[in-house]
């Protein structure tokens, strides 16, 4: 997606603007704060990067939209949106540690842009909980973020066939034998956890969805070993 795209430039007023609000109480004031916009179009160059399928910009809006319907669970919903901004922002499909380098890149920019420190905490947390999807009995935080994070999860059977397919089209360098093996790992990994999802929302309308479509996709991958 280029930086003149409309999409773009609505993602890009939504990132100013979630900035602002997040540095609202650094000392001077925003207005000694750096401009966002520099910092948002790198991410948005992030997410942009070809060599994604699935973790794009449209993964990026989805969940920022998910952020902002479930944002009164949350205890610090810029908080939770910052997050979203950075969860995937580094993403190398072969490479395990895309979500501490996620955090990481949170973690210096973040202050540099004018963040506090405790607010700046909160995200790199945050970040580093969407290894696991798996956030603790009152975290509320980390339950508006996982929650939105997996909402994808809910879709409808077509919605759903096409997640599956960009996940594996991220995937292409993986051989079919090792793709479907490894697939199904995460897929019962999820399905083992007693809940996909914590807020009430999520619980109430994307949870039994959210199971049928893994066991789905996961009885289709076990039919091919």
């Amino acid at each position: 997606m280029s930086e003149t795209h409309p999409a773009s430039a609505a993602l890009l007023a939504r990132w100013n603007a979630t900035l602002t609000s997040a540095r609202g109480g650094v000392t001077g004031g925003a207005d000694a704060a750096p401009d966002p916009e520099p910092y948002g179009r790198d991410l948005l160059r992030r997410w942009a990067e070809p060599r994604r399928r699935y973790h794009t910009t449209d993964h990026l809006l989805a969940v920022l939209d998910r952020v902002d319907a479930l944002a009164g669970h949350a205890a610090d919903p810029d908080a939770v949106r910052l997050a979203a901004w950075f969860h995937d922002a580094v993403y190398r499909p072969d490479r395990s540690e895309n979500e501490e380098r996620s955090a990481g890149l949170a973690q210096r920019a973040l202050p540099e842009a004018g963040v506090g420190a405790a607010r700046t905490a909160e995200v790199v947390r945050l970040v580093r909980l969407t290894v696991t999807h798996d956030p603790a009995p009152g975290d509320r935080d980390g339950e508006v973020l996982c929650d939105a994070d997996l909402a994808v999860l809910a879709g409808s059977p077509g919605a759903y066939a096409a997640y599956a397919a960009a996940v594996r089209a991220e995937y292409a360098f993986v051989p079919d034998e090792a793709f479907t093996a490894g697939r199904a790992d995460v897929l019962r990994a999820l399905l083992a956890l007693p809940r996909l999802f914590r807020t009430p929302y999520g619980a109430a309308h994307w949870e039994a969805p959210a199971r049928h479509n893994l066991a789905t996709e996961l009885a289709l991958l076990d039919a091919r070993a």
